[in-house]
C-alpha cells in the first residue's frame, strides 16, 4: 500500500511538472518577429493603463497644428531595423468638427485616437510593400491581444504621396481597413468634377454594375470649399505689367521706381516716412455645405453649379505674414533703435564737427561703418525742411492727450521734422546726423542774416516752455527775425515827421506785445481797448469847477495849471482805471500802454532762478533782475499820468504795497454831479518795504524818463538774442543734441501713428495710452539732463524701442483690418482681438526670445449680412489673371474657383440586412458606416482616403 501511494504521488508530481512546462514561455526559442509583437503589445498595454491624463503627466507632446491633440512616442527594434510607434490621443471627449483643426489622419479616415508606426529612416516611410503588410499585421496582432480598438497606420510609398495603409479591429466580426494615396499631377479630367468623384466612390461597393448612373444609392455627402483672396503681389501683378508696358519706350534710367504702382498704405500717416508691408497676406474663405443625401450623379452635377452663397456656413480665416510676430523691426521702431545707438556714441566727442572731421581719433572706425548720403540727398532733405508753406498746419491736430508729457515738440514743427528726416538720413548713424545738423544750422543762419521767416514755426509769437529747448530757441529766433524785419522796414520807410514816427513805433510795439504777462497790471489792462487814442480826456469830470473851488485852499498849487493843458500832454494812455485818482491831482489815474515783458526760454528762466538761489531772494535783488521792465513801465506811467508821484505808481502797479486807511477802505461816498464831498486825496501809506530808505524801486522811479512805450527802446533786442540763439545751436554738445532728438523723435513717431484711423478697437486705444505713459517715464532722464555715457538709461531706451515695435505692429494690423471691414466692424474687431490675445504674451519680451514657431490661426464664422462684404473682396480676375488661372472646377465665387475642395462620401448600411451579416447570435441593428471616402485637392492635385468595413 505504501508503495502504491508513493507511485500515485510520483505520477501526480510528474503531471504538475508537465502542466507547468506546457504553460512556460520559452523566449529563447521565439522568433525575433514574435518578440517584436510582444514589445508592441507591452507598450500598448502601458499606454492603455496610463490613460490620457497620466500620459500628460509623463510628458506627452502637444501638437502645434491642433489645439487638443497630444502624442507619445516609443522606439521599437526588430532585427537590424528600428521603428518609431506614436500614439495620438485627444483630451476632450467630444467629437471635433472638421472645421476645427484636425490631424491629417483624423480628417482622412474619421478616427479619433490612433497609432502610427514607421521606420526611423530618412524618408520615414516603408518602401517595401511586403514589409508594410507584415508590420501592419504585427501591430494588429498586438492590439488584438490588448483588446484595443485603436486603428493603426503605416506610411508607405514615396513621402510626397502621403500614402498610408491601416487596419482597425472593430471588436466584432468586422474589421475596418484604410488606404490613402495622392495624385500630384495630371489628375484625370473625370476626377476634377463632382460627378466623377461620386462615381469613383460608388465603384468601391457596386462591384458588378457597369453603369452607375442607372442605379440609385443613398450616399451621404459633406463638402467644404476653400477660396483664397489674391495676395498683394498677385493683386498688383497686372498693374505692374501694364505700367512696365507703358513706360518701356520712355524709360531713361534703370532701376527707377514705378510711379503708377499703388501701395495699400498710401493714405496712412506713416506713408510719408516709410511704406509698411501689409500684415494681412490674404484671407481664406471656407464654405461648408450641410450633410446631403445624393442618389445619382446628376445631383452631383447640379451641386457643382451651386453658388457658394447657398452654403450653410462661411468661415473666414486671415493669413498674416510670418514676420508680423517674429521680431522683425519695422518702420519707426527700427530707426529709433538706431537713433538710441547714435545717442550712446554721442558722448565720444565734445563737438558735433568732431564726428565729421578726419582729425577725430575715432574717424577710421566711423569711416568704415557709417555712410553719409550724397549731396543730392542732403539738398533734397534741406529743401523739404525749409520749404515755405503759405499756411501753417494745426500743430495741436490729432495730438494725444498724454503727448505733451514728453518734452518734444509738435510733429509738424521744424525741429521735429529735422528729427524725423534724421531717422532715415544715412540710416540714422552719428556721422550722418552730424552732417545734417551742421547744414541745418547753416540754413537757419542764412534765414537770420537775410531776415527770412523760419518755416514750420508757430506764428503766435509765444514760446512754449513745454517743448524741448531747441524748439524754444527756434521759436524765439522766429520772433527775433520778425522784429528785425519790422525794424528794417521802419528804417527803409524813412519816416519824416516825429508824429508819424511815433505812431508807427507804437504800432510796432503793439505787434511786439507777446508772451506771458508778469505783473498785476497786465492782467488788469486786458479790459481796456488798446486801440484807443492816447490823447484821451479823463472821464467823470463834468463837475470839475465845483471840485476845484472846494479844494482851492488845500491844493491851490496843484490846480494852478489848466486841466486841459494836462490832458493835452498825456501820452500812451489806455484809459482811466476805474475811479482811482492821483494823489496830488484830482484827476483820474490812467493805465499806460506798456511793453510786454521780454520773452525767455527755459534755460533763461533757470539761469534767473540759479541767480536768485545764489544771491538769496530779496526785494531789491528781484527788482534788479526786473530793472529794464520796471523802468519801462514807470516811464510809460509817467507819460500817461503827468504829475503822478511814486505812490500813484505803487497803488496801480503793486496794490499790496499800498496800505489803505480804514476810512478809505469804506470807499468814496461822494457823487460829484450832486456836489457832495469827495474823499480826496486818498488816505493811505506805502508798505514798509517800499518806504525804506534807499528803496530800489524809488531810485528807478527817480531815474525813469517820461516816455510812452511807443518811444522807448524795445526791451527785447532782436539782434543780440538772435546771435545768442545761433551761438547756442552752433556750439551745443553732441549728446545734448541727441537727447533732445531722441525725445522729439519718439514723441513725433507716436503722434504720427496716433493719427491712424483704426476704428473703435479698445485694445489698440489701451496700448497707445500705455505707450505714451511708458515713453514719458523712460524719457524723463533725458528731459532733465541726467543722462551720462555710463547711465542705465540707454538700456531702458532700447527696451522702449521693443515696446514701440510691438505697438507699431499692432497698429498697422489694426489699420489694415479697419480699411477692409469698415462696413462690418465686427469682423475687424474679432480678428484683432483674437490676434491681440495671441500676441500679448510676446510683448515686453526681447526680440531674440520671441517664439517664432507658433503661428496665428483663427477661424471666424460669418453671419448672412457679412457675407456680401467678404464676397466683394474676391474681385473678378482681370484678363491676365484669368489667363494664368485655368478654371476647371465648379462652384465659382466672382470668377474665382476654390483652391481646395474637400468632400466626404459615406455609405451607411444595416449590418443585419446585407452580405456582411454573420450567423452569430448577436444582433447588429445599428446603422454602420460601411464605406467612407475623403477627397481633397484641386484640378492639379488630388488625394483620396478610403476606409472599408470588411467581414473576417
Amino acid at each position: 500500500m505504501a508503495s502504491s501511494s508513493k507511485a500515485n504521488l510520483a505520477e501526480q508530481d510528474e503531471g504538475e511538472e508537465a502542466e507547468e512546462i506546457e504553460h512556460f514561455n520559452d523566449f529563447t526559442l521565439a522568433s525575433s518577429w514574435e518578440r517584436f509583437i510582444s514589445e508592441i503589445e507591452a507598450t500598448c498595454r502601458q499606454w492603455l493603463a496610463d490613460g490620457p491624463k497620466r500620459l500628460l503627466e509623463k510628458g506627452a507632446v502637444h501638437l502645434d497644428s491642433s489645439d487638443n491633440i497630444y502624442k507619445v512616442k516609443s522606439e521599437l527594434k526588430n532585427a537590424a531595423k528600428i521603428y518609431s510607434m506614436e500614439y495620438y490621443f485627444e483630451i476632450s471627449g467630444k467629437i471635433a468638427d472638421w472645421n476645427c483643426t484636425l490631424h491629417d489622419l483624423q480628417l482622412c479616415f474619421g478616427v479619433k485616437e490612433f497609432l502610427v508606426i514607421s521606420p526611423q529612416s530618412a524618408s520615414g516611410v516603408v518602401l517595401d510593400a511586403p514589409e508594410a503588410t507584415k508590420l501592419l499585421s504585427a501591430v494588429s496582432i498586438a492590439l488584438a491581444n490588448c483588446s484595443s480598438l485603436w486603428p493603426a497606420f503605416v506610411p508607405v510609398h514615396d513621402p510626397s504621396r502621403k500614402a498610408f495603409i491601416g487596419i482597425q479591429n472593430m471588436g466584432t466580426i468586422f474589421t475596418r481597413r484604410f488606404e490613402a494615396d495622392r495624385i500630384g499631377s495630371q489628375v484625370p479630367i473625370k476626377f476634377m468634377h463632382l460627378e466623377g468623384l461620386y462615381e469613383l466612390f460608388v465603384s468601391k461597393f457596386a462591384y458588378c454594375m457597369s453603369d452607375h448612373s442607372m442605379h440609385l444609392f443613398r450616399v451621404h455627402l459633406l463638402m467644404k470649399l476653400t477660396y483664397q483672396t489674391l495676395s498683394n503681389d498677385e493683386d498688383n501683378y497686372d498693374d505692374i505689367q501694364e505700367a512696365d508696358t507703358e513706360n518701356a519706350e520712355s524709360e531713361t534710367s534703370p532701376g527707377c521706381g514705378n510711379p503708377n504702382r499703388k501701395h495699400w498704405d498710401d493714405d496712412c500717416p506713416w506713408n510719408e516716412w516709410y511704406s509698411a508691408e501689409d500684415p494681412v497676406m490674404r484671407f481664406d474663405l471656407v464654405v461648408t455645405w450641410s450633410e446631403k443625401v445624393v442618389e445619382s450623379s446628376l445631383e452631383m452635377a447640379e451641386m457643382e453649379n451651386a453658388s457658394p452663397h447657398e452654403a450653410e456656413k462661411w468661415i473666414l480665416a486671415p493669413n498674416l505674414y510670418p514676420n508680423l510676430s517674429k521680431g522683425d523691426r519695422i518702420g519707426f521702431a527700427s530707426q529709433l533703435h538706431l537713433l538710441v545707438n547714435a545717442l550712446e556714441m554721442s558722448f565720444e566727442a565734445p563737438f558735433i564737427e568732431d564726428f565729421v572731421s578726419v582729425e577725430n581719433p575715432g574717424s577710421d572706425n566711423l569711416e568704415s561703418t557709417m555712410v553719409i548720403p550724397p549731396p543730392t540727398v542732403l539738398d533734397r532733405v534741406l529743401k523739404d525742411l525749409f520749404l515755405e508753406d503759405p499756411q501753417l498746419p494745426d500743430f495741436a491736430k490729432d495730438e494725444h492727450k498724454s503727448s505733451r508729457a514728453i518734452k518734444g515738440a509738435p510733429v509738424e514743427s521744424l525741429f521735429v521734422q529735422f528729427c524725423l528726416h534724421s531717422l532715415w538720413f544715412g540710416n540714422c548713424n552719428i556721422r550722418a546726423i552730424a552732417v545734417l545738423w551742421i547744414e541745418f544750422v547753416q540754413e537757419i543762419r542764412w534765414h537770420w542774416e537775410e531776415s527770412q521767416p523760419l518755416p514750420k514755426i508757430p506764428a503766435n509769437g509765444s514760446i512754449d516752455l513745454a517743448t524741448c529747448l531747441i524748439n524754444q530757441k527756434l521759436q524765439m529766433l522766429a520772433i527775433c527775425i520778425g522784429k528785425k524785419r519790422e525794424l528794417n522796414e521802419e528804417f527803409e520807410d524813412c519816416i519824416g515827421t516825429k508824429d508819424d514816427a511815433s505812431a508807427n513805433m507804437e504800432k510796432m510795439q503793439e505787434v511786439n506785445k507777446v508772451g506771458d504777462e508778469s505783473s498785476s497790471f497786465h492782467a488788469r489792462s486786458q479790459a481796456f481797448d488798446e486801440k484807443r487814442d492816447s490823447l484821451l480826456t479823463p472821464e467823470g469830470f463834468n463837475g470839475s469847477k465845483t471840485v476845484e473851488s472846494k479844494f482851492s485852499a488845500n491844493a491851490q498849487d496843484v490846480h494852478s495849471s489848466d486841466k486841459s493843458t494836462l490832458d493835452s500832454i498825456r501820452r500812451g494812455s489806455a484809459g482811466p482805471v476805474g475811479s482811482m485818482k492821483l494823489l496830488k491831482l484830482c484827476q483820474s489815474l490812467h493805465a499806460p500802454f506798456t511793453q510786454s515783458a521780454p520773452l525767455m526760454t527755459e534755460d533763461m528762466h533757470e539761469e534767473r532762478l540759479r541767480a536768485i538761489e545764489t544771491f538769496g531772494f530779496s526785494f531789491n535783488f528781484s527788482a534788479q533782475l526786473e530793472r529794464e521792465t520796471l523802468s519801462s513801465d514807470m516811464s510809460a506811467f509817467k507819460a500817461a499820468n503827468p504829475g503822478a508821484v511814486f505812490e500813484d505808481f505803487i497803488r496801480w502797479y503793486s496794490p499790496r504795497d499800498w496800505e489803505n486807511d480804514e476810512s478809505e477802505a469804506k470807499g468814496p461816498s461822494t457823487d460829484l454831479t450832486e456836489g457832495m464831498n469827495v474823499d480826496w486825496p486818498p488816505q493811505g501809506r506805502l508798505s514798509r518795504r517800499m518806504s525804506e530808505s534807499g528803496n530800489f524801486w524809488r531810485k528807478i522811479w527817480d531815474e525813469a524818463p517820461i516816455l510812452p512805450a511807443s518811444e522807448q527802446k524795445p526791451l527785447l533786442d532782436p539782434n543780440r538774442e538772435g546771435e545768442k540763439i545761433l551761438h547756442y545751436l552752433e556750439t551745443m554738445q553732441p549728446h545734448q543734441l541727441l537727447e533732445q532728438m531722441v525725445c522729439s523723435a519718439f514723441r513725433a513717431s507716436a503722434d504720427t501713428l496716433n493719427q491712424t484711423n483704426y476704428g473703435s478697437l479698445k485694445e489698440m486705444d489701451t496700448k497707445m495710452d500705455q505707450l505714451y505713459l511708458t515713453m514719458a517715464s523712460t524719457l524723463r532722464p533725458l528731459q532733465v539732463n541726467l543722462l551720462s555715457n555710463t547711465s542705465d538709461t540707454i538700456e531702458d531706451l532700447q527696451r522702449l524701442c521693443v515696446v514701440f515695435e510691438h505697438v507699431e505692429k499692432l497698429l498697422i494690423l489694426a489699420a489694415s483690418l479697419h480699411r477692409r471691414f469698415r462696413q462690418v466692424p465686427r469682423i475687424s474687431e474679432a480678428i484683432f482681438s483674437n490676434y491681440y490675445n495671441f500676441y500679448l504674451p510676446t510683448m515686453g519680451i526681447g526680440l531674440a526670445d520671441v517664439d517664432t514657431q507658433k503661428e496665428f490661426d483663427m477661424k471666424l464664422q460669418l453671419s448672412q449680412n457679412e457675407r456680401q462684404v467678404v464676397s466683394n473682396m474676391f474681385t473678378p480676375p482681370t484678363a491676365n489673371q484669368s489667363w494664368r488661372k485655368v478654371l476647371s472646377m465648379g462652384n465659382h465665387l466672382n470668377g474665382h474657383e476654390p483652391i481646395l475642395r474637400e468632400i466626404i462620401f459615406s455609405m451607411h448600411d444595416n449590418a443585419s440586412d446585407n452580405h456582411y451579416a454573420s450567423s452569430s447570435h448577436r444582433d447588429y441593428q445599428q446603422d454602420t458606416e460601411t464605406y467612407r471616402m475623403y477627397t481633397c485637392g484641386t484640378s492639379n492635385d488630388l488625394r483620396v482616403a478610403l476606409s472599408i468595413i470588411s467581414y473576417d
